[in-house]
């Protein structure tokens, strides 16, 4: 991994305990874990915002959401009376 400019944040004690934890689980630096933890992130934040847009975009979509409501309404006959 190339070197960047280097980055100087308070952690705290508790964000310090944290960043111990994951860098002695996986056998790496707390520099190595601080930037993995930040990577990955990022990478469940686009994934959520992809997947929110997705949902998005399938609720405009009439035709799925007939079906939608009529595979709903085919589970509540399957479970029958409660």
């Amino acid at each position: 991994m190339s070197s960047s400019q280097p980055l100087s944040l308070r952690l705290g004690a508790e964000g310090l305990r944290a960043l111990d934890e994951l860098a002695r689980r996986r056998g790496i630096t707390r520099a190595e874990a601080a930037r993995r933890a930040i990577k990955e992130t990022a990478e469940r934040e686009r994934k959520r915002s992809g997947l929110a847009a997705e949902a998005r975009r399938l609720m405009q979509d009439p035709a799925y959401v007939t079906e939608l409501r009529e595979t709903a309404a085919m589970m509540d006959e399957l479970r029958g009376p409660r």
